[in-house]
């Protein structure tokens, strides 16, 4: 019926693992849980052996990193059932009936999303920048998510079908961050049908503003690479269509000038303790600019 599928990388899953099987066993449910770590070598995959333990579960070390989308591809295909959720391993169910919820779904011909909630109790000046950002733009409501729904396509806390997770993620050949934006491309371009419900996990760790900033920028590189391959056309991309009026109009290059004289402030902002979102937006464009440049 349900395999239950976390990736895995240098993460004590074991707790994560004990709270679904828990929420598992009180339906009655036919599943699997299976986790895989993504080739991190770590000394905490020593405590997520303890998952080979638990009747319907299994823990498996790569022994090379396949990259995030890979892994979730060998997830999907190592699943012995037809309806997969995913959950990132750090993260914990918000709610003791998150099964149940997605489990009414089973069934219809779409991927369901969840949403996620972040904790503003862990904020701190060197996670400033990512969790205001996240509770933002990325903590939604199901009923916000709607309205747009392609744009809020999240892999960290979905259900779908198996055959349409395999087809989707093999369309998907990059390794790095932010592939999400591919992700829902994709499900706009195939015309799949998404259902947002209030379903959230927690994510549990904070991200540092230098760490967040990097992988902000290789998303944009990414992000670019498929744009310019014709990948992301049809998706709602707010930087993105920034990025393109100024293409249109041939600004771009007028755009590196006048914001050049800006670059350390911008910085220096976002790794302050209130960073400004406005800030991250012209630093994200500016930075999108300079890649399609070079």
């Amino acid at each position: 019926m349900l395999s239950i599928l976390i990736p895995c990388f240098d993460y004590n899953a074991y707790p994560l693992v004990c709270e679904v099987e828990k929420q598992a066993l009180i339906l009655d449910l036919k599943f699997e849980i299976v986790c895989i770590d993504d080739g991190s070598f770590s000394l905490k995959n020593e405590l997520n052996q303890k998952i080979n333990s638990i009747p319907n579960a299994k823990f498996i070390e790569s022994k090379k990193n396949l990259g995030r989308i890979k892994n979730r591809l060998l997830l999907a295909e190592t699943s012995q059932f037809d309806w997969l959720i995913y959950i990132d391993v750090d993260t914990t169910p918000q709610n003791k009936n998150f099964l149940k919820k997605y489990i009414a779904h089973i069934g219809e011909n779409s991927y369901v999303f969840g949403g996620r909630h972040f904790d503003a109790s862990s904020n701190t000046k060197a996670g400033a920048l990512r969790l205001k950002f996240a509770k933002n733009r990325e903590e939604k409501k199901a009923i916000e998510r709607t309205k747009n729904p392609y744009k809020f396509v999240c892999s960290s806390n979905f259900m779908a079908h198996k055959a349409a997770v395999l087809e989707a993620l093999n369309q998907i050949d990059n390794r790095s961050y932010g592939n999400d934006y591919i992700f829902g491309s994709i499900l706009k371009s195939q015309s799949m049908p998404v259902i947002h419900i209030d379903n959230p996990v927690i994510v549990n760790e904070s991200e540092d503003n230098e760490v967040f900033i990097e992988k902000t920028k290789n998303a944009l590189s990414n992000l670019f690479e498929n744009y310019k391959k014709n990948k992301i056309g049809k998706h709602s991309i707010s930087i993105l269509k920034a990025y393109k009026l100024l293409e249109f109009f041939c600004l771009i290059s007028i755009f590196l000038k006048i914001t050049a004289f800006m670059k350390g402030n911008l910085e220096d902002n976002l790794k302050s303790k209130n960073p400004n979102l406005f800030l991250f937006d012209l630093f994200r464009l500016r930075y999108l600019c300079a890649v399609s440049v070079n």
